[in-house]
């Protein structure tokens, strides 16, 4: 009987092992557009299928959706993470859910178009949450670039080298530069080794933060994410990668590291 017992509980503790095993580390809700442009709608599909691959690969759950209406308290509660592939909230009602979903520790992992504004977007929370930059230009057309790590330290480059060559993109530029803000903190620039960039808009010169995070949030904003080449490098796939994992699950205390 006492055999018959332990048996019993250490199939039960194998269960409840198993069971925990297959409990997802966190939960990521995608939002895209189909309806933007056609370049920034390649990359939200190459990025679904992107991170369909690395959410079995470590473990986390990968949702998409294309009802920007998703962007309620009632839906949000259940993600660590909400990430922007082609476009942002347009109304009010969206907007409203995602800062207090930010100003209460939510998560946010932006691309390229999801940091866009100008002086006819009139959302001024999303200007400082940014770090203050708004959208000045951009090179066109788009070009493969030399970035630098700026702090090879944080453990969104941490699997990368201290410069690589990015595939072809559209890089944007901002005024006044992100870095210029106290609590950002830059990870990833432009090498100035690549100006001039661009042949129809060519961009000269300036500070041109690539991949950044504004501290007193959880958050990163990447300026990769247009047209269909941006997974094509495996150096920069470790980076995607990555990336998505510490913006899910980084604490407080180590987001001003």
């Amino acid at each position: 009987m006492k055999c018959f017992l332990l048996m019993i509980f250490g199939l039960a503790g194998m269960v409840g092992v198993a069971d925990a095993q297959q409990q997802p580390a966190f939960h990521v809700l995608a939002f895209y557009s189909e309806t933007v442009e056609r370049d920034h709608v390649d990359f939200a599909h190459q990025a679904i299928e992107f991170y369909k691959a690395a959410a079995q690969r470590d473990h986390f759950e990968f949702s998409t959706t294309q009802n920007w209406d998703d962007l309620n308290a009632e839906k949000l509660a259940g993600y660590q993470l909400v990430a922007w592939l082609d476009d942002f909230p347009h109304t009010e009602p969206q907007r409203a859910a995602f800062e207090k979903y930010m100003e209460h520790g939510g998560g946010w992992l932006g691309f390229h178009i999801a940091a866009y504004n100008d002086e006819g977007t009139h959302w001024p929370w999303f200007v400082q949450f940014l770090g203050g930059g708004v959208f000045y230009g951009n090179n066109w057309p788009p070009l493969p670039a030399t970035l630098t790590v700026d702090d090879p330290g944080h453990p969104v480059v941490k699997r990368i080298p201290a410069s690589f060559l990015s595939p072809t993109n559209e890089w944007y530029i901002w005024r006044p530069s992100p870095r210029l803000n106290r609590d950002v903190k830059v990870l990833i620039t432009l090498s100035p080794s690549n100006y001039p960039i661009g042949m129809k808009d060519v961009i000269t010169g300036g500070d041109l933060p690539v991949v950044w995070t504004n501290t007193r949030y959880r958050m990163l904003y990447m300026n990769m994410g247009h047209g269909d080449r941006i997974f094509t490098s495996e150096v920069q796939n470790r980076l995607m990668e990555d990336a998505v994992i510490w913006t899910a699950t980084a604490k407080e205390t180590a987001l001003r590291r």
